[in-house]
């Protein structure tokens, strides 16, 4: 089976040096984007054969949210069906609603715990086989 490819977008340099050593280390390949607009960009430029198996996103970054940035992805036919993880500060019940309603398929709250992230990232994963 090819390595599972998966883009982590987030401001927060410790964040997505943390996500993408706990994700490697289980196998994972990883690439990151620093804002939303950089993370668009990734997706736009992947071929079919070489698209991303899975987004994490943070909700508040410049440029474009991570909102924004899932509804974008939705919307478009080419990466409609890669599942999205918002992981995010933002913990409040109607911003993880928001979450749900532009697409997000999970939502995991900082702080988070590796066991946090794994699970939702198998859930994800098992879903989209």
């Amino acid at each position: 089976m090819a390595t599972q490819k998966i883009l982590i977008v987030d401001d927060d340099p410790i964040i997505r040096d943390l996500v993408a050593s706990v994700l490697q280390a289980e196998g994972y390949a990883v690439e990151t984007a620093e804002d939303g607009k950089q993370g668009v960009e990734r997706v736009e430029q992947c071929s079919t054969d070489e698209k991303f198996t899975a987004i994490i996103l943070d909700v508040c970054m410049p440029e474009m949210n991570g909102l924004d940035v899932a509804t974008r992805l939705k919307l478009r036919p080419e990466s409609q069906d890669i599942p999205v993880m918002m992981l995010t500060g933002e913990d409040k019940a109607e911003d993880i609603m928001a979450g749900y309603s532009v697409g997000a398929d999970y939502y995991i709250t900082k702080p988070f715990t590796r066991q946090q992230l794994l699970f939702g990232m198998n859930m994800l994963l098992s879903e989209s086989d």
